[in-house]
């Protein structure tokens, strides 16, 4: 008995442990004890991961194993899975075939059909699975807001949304990524100038074209170089939205500094 017993005990343990880790990314904590936690459930010092979540299909308890499952059937190890509200989360190490969108196809089946998986993007160490996870959850709460939602759903496909909901993450990315690649440093690039004046004419190249005192070829050529450079085509209306909440955010903080 005193075997038994000693496992029981050790699995109760680990189990303890992965819950005050998971709320503790979930609460916005990647410092050092919450890496020390990781290590302490096997985690290396330094590693990079994604966070998957959804719906469970049928029950808590079973998409968990079938996570892990896939996982181990990948090679993976490293898999932190917990739950907020009724949304299943998992954390899992970027290893040999485990990466992102392998492991969210093989794990996709463990999800509820009729309700929005989300992958994230890759985040590094504790702080990192943190941000993901936080992606992840506010990821779905913005989809009620956008429709069709492609499955699996990724976190950056709302950007705007998250923002809205109060995601500093989203909005942080916005700004650094999308509204930072239309600057410049060259005082005479349109670029901003441009991709901002075609959307607020509604998406109309003669209109932009005349307010810039410009041929509406340039106008598109601009569009295109811009679309190049951000990732998001300004002629898409959805990915125009995405460029216009990166600009307004991106204004308000470059004003804010210099008032």
């Amino acid at each position: 008995m005193a075997p038994a017993q000693h496992w029981s005990l050790t699995e109760t343990a680990q189990a303890r442990i992965e819950s005050v880790a998971f709320e503790a990314l979930l609460q916005g904590l990647g410092d050092g004890r919450v890496a020390a936690l990781l290590r302490i459930l096997g985690w290396p010092c330094q590693f990079k991961c994604f966070a998957l979540a959804g719906t469970p299909k049928s029950s808590y308890s079973g998409t968990r194993a079938a996570i892990l499952r896939a996982v181990h059937d990948l090679g993976g190890d490293g898999c932190l899975i917990g739950r907020c509200g009724s949304i299943c989360v998992a954390i899992i190490e970027i290893r040999s075939a485990v990466t992102p969108e392998v492991t969210c196809t093989a794990a996709l089946g463990a999800f509820d059909d009729a309700r929005p998986v989300c992958l994230g993007s890759a985040g590094a160490n504790a702080s990192g699975a943190s941000r993901v996870t936080r992606g992840v959850l506010n990821a779905l709460r913005a989809c009620p807001a956008v429709s069709p939602l492609p499955r699996p759903m990724r976190a950056d496909d709302v950007l705007p949304e998250r923002a809205l909901l109060g995601d500093d993450d989203a909005r942080d990315e916005l700004v650094a990524v999308v509204y930072r690649s239309l600057l410049s440093d060259n005082a005479d690039d349109p670029t901003l100038d441009t991709v901002s004046a075609f959307i607020q004419s509604g998406g109309s190249l003669d209109a932009t074209a005349r307010e810039l005192n410009v041929h509406p070829n340039t106008v598109r050529y601009r569009l295109k170089r811009a679309a190049e450079t951000t990732g998001w085509d300004a002629t898409n209306p959805r990915e125009a939205y995405v460029l216009q909440t990166a600009i307004t955010l991106g204004r308000v903080r470059d004003g804010r500094r210099s008032s």
